[in-house]
């Protein structure tokens, strides 16, 4: 967490993906057709508090929130569900803090939560990484 937290004196932003080097950020895989996963993911997101809606484009499969920090700070989370194949969805996650400076690990800290709220409310569906 510590390194985290210096990483975010510089950097103000984080993502998720099949490459990335922390076990946490990697994508997150359900064994879900991607229009079911989207529905799950979509509902789960409206009912966390402290997150506000702005934008859903269901075509392309992206989910775009705001988040305020209690520092004043806005926070802008675009959640990606992606199709991998007929059964199984991956779920991404980029978060970005406006303005300038970093973001202390708040980035990071909201991707975990939100993986958190996720894979509870998907716990049946979680599979490992893509095959």
């Amino acid at each position: 967490m510590l390194k985290r937290t210096l990483m975010g004196l510089l950097r103000s932003h984080e993502q998720t993906g099949d490459k990335a080097k922390d076990p946490l950020l990697k994508s997150h895989y359900y064994k879900l057709s991607k229009d079911k996963t989207w529905e799950e993911v979509l509902s789960t997101l409206k009912k966390i508090q402290g997150y506000r809606i702005i934008h859903e484009v269901p075509s392309v499969g992206e989910i775009v929130l705001e988040k305020r920090t209690v520092t004043g700070r806005t926070m802008d989370i675009t959640v990606s569900v992606i199709g991998v194949n007929p059964l199984t969805s991956a779920v991404d996650v980029y978060s970005a803090s406006r303005g300038s400076l970093g973001d202390l690990g708040s980035n990071y800290r909201v991707i975990i939560e939100l993986y958190r709220v996720l894979d509870k409310k998907l716990s049946a569906y979680k599979t490992s990484a893509q095959k």
